[in-house]
């Protein structure tokens, strides 16, 4: 993966012209701002009940957006990333159909995990309430078959999302049939989605055990051996996400996002320094995400501290929904149909108020921060809440998860704030410093000083938050000049 800003979008959500419609956005309106794009669920299909999360069919492109063809000219020119949805598979793909009209006498029925497979003597209330899920109730589906038979499938997410068995040779294939079709189309970098939760083991967690690690581990040098990179998205106790770090080749920050929301709450950056003398250097940058904003990321975890003190935590999330307008407190925890309730959902612009200042400091602190920046395509365009969709879906993620027309992402170009962000990203794209050593310096609490140096290249970011105000400057060893 290039060093450089990449960007997150869904193929239909942006332009609304598919896959081709993507490229020609970053190669003409968008041309020179990316050095990659992470292209969100693309296959089929693309709307289903999570979004492309819970695929049906995870080596096709869903047609409505384009083809693996498609996918392959991109890759020509961009590095692309993709999702490989390791947990599980839609309850309406052809293989769970199957076991649906002939039960165990299907050929795909091993593919499917089931209590019984992890419990095969019986499962008490103490080992399930070990169970980590993201969800308030069981991670259990009881299905009757039409040959008479019942089963409980392993349902971590939803009732339409089946855990796979990976360690079963079935589950293996699957997963290695969607690693060869990515590497055909020229993928290079690959995304596991919820490996976190992929391998269970009784009177465990169930979650990142170290049976989950090794798993990783293997699935990665398969992906290695085929020419692609892996990131591990995994959300979690920070300590859990530096242990990550040291095995796969990337782990996202997750703790970011939150940790700048609350320096720029509090006006000071004691936390958010701490987090940076420690997190991990081998990880994608984010404040948005098609997901929500994480808590999790920086809470404490039983008796162990977090980044943020519970009091930190409440007045972050409260922050949210009041900058919001409420609007956020509409679309999180029981109030929308959420899968994760760890996670507030909302612009990374209305989070911030839609503070055009306070958002580019955030911006910038991202970019100057350890790691490659990922740019979700509503935080490119400072997009704000979509409450219409919100209402019409009932979805909690939604509220960001806007359908930009071509002219409406025109005119969102004409904004200062996103003219800004854009002049940042090419800053951070092209100044060489950024292949060099990070530093953060000494500086009182309300003040943070990141700085990049690489041969006589060299790049700062002064951030005085109880001014809001930021200052970049940058020399090549001669002469210093001023970003903004």
């Amino acid at each position: 993966m290039k060093n450089k800003v990449q960007l997150i979008t869904y193929a239909d959500r942006l332009g609304k012209q598919g896959i081709t419609g993507i490229h020609s956005l970053l190669s003409n309106e968008f041309s020179g701002v990316f050095g990659g794009v992470h292209l969100l669920p693309f296959y089929f299909p693309i709307d289903g009940a999570d979004t492309g999360y819970d695929p049906i069919n995870h080596t096709q492109v869903d047609q409505r957006i384009g083809s693996w063809d498609d996918v392959a000219k991109i890759s020509e020119e961009f590095d692309v990333m993709g999702d490989i949805i390791v947990n599980h598979i839609s309850a309406q793909s052809k293989e769970f159909l199957d076991v649906e009209a002939n039960g165990s006498d299907s050929e795909f029925f091993n593919l499917f995990l089931t209590k019984e497979k992890v419990f095969p003597n019986g499962v008490s209330e103490a080992a399930i309430k070990l169970i980590y899920r993201p969800r308030p109730d069981l991670p259990f589906t009881r299905k009757k078959l039409t040959t008479g038979e019942e089963i409980t499938l392993w349902t971590t997410f939803t009732s339409n999302q089946l855990d796979i068995d990976v360690n079963h040779p079935l589950g293996q294939s699957y997963l290695n049939s969607i690693l060869n079709k990515f590497h055909e189309a020229g993928i290079k970098m690959i995304r596991l989605d919820a490996a976190g939760y992929a391998i269970k083991k009784a009177g465990t967690s169930c979650f990142m055990i170290p049976e989950t690690y090794e798993f990783i581990d293997q699935f990665a040098n398969k992906a290695k051996n085929l020419g692609m990179e892996v990131l591990v998205e995994i959300h979690s106790y920070f300590h859990e996400q530096i242990n990550i770090a040291k095995k796969v080749d990337y782990v996202y920050d997750f703790a970011l996002p939150a940790l700048v929301l609350h320096s720029i709450r509090s006006q000071q950056f004691m936390e958010l320094k701490k987090w940076l003398e420690i997190s991990p250097r081998n990880c994608v940058t984010v404040l948005d995400t098609h997901d929500g904003i994480g808590v999790i990321d920086v809470a404490r975890s039983g008796d162990k501290p977090g980044l943020l003190s519970d009091k930190d935590v409440d007045l972050l999330v409260n922050s949210i929904h009041e900058n919001s307008k409420e609007q956020s407190r509409k679309a999180t925890g029981d109030a929308a149909s959420n899968l994760d309730l760890y996670q507030v959902n909302c612009t990374f612009y209305d989070a911030l108020g839609q503070n055009d200042q306070n958002y580019l400091i955030a911006r910038a602190i991202q970019f100057f921060s350890p790691g490659v920046p990922q740019v979700y395509y509503m935080g490119l365009l400072a997009g704000e809440n979509d409450m219409k969709l919100l209402e019409s879906t009932k979805i909690g993620r939604d509220i960001n998860r806007h359908f930009y027309g071509k002219s409406e992402i025109e005119e969102c170009i004409k904004k200062d704030v996103v003219k800004s962000l854009i002049k940042l990203i090419k800053f951070r794209n092209d100044h060489p410093s950024f292949n060099g050593s990070f530093k953060l310096e000494e500086s009182d609490k309300d003040t943070l000083i990141l700085t990049w140096t690489h041969n006589n290249h060299e790049s700062t970011l002064r951030v005085n938050i109880k001014k809001s105000e930021f200052k970049i400057t940058w020399s090549d060893g001669d002469t210093t000049n001023n970003l903004f």
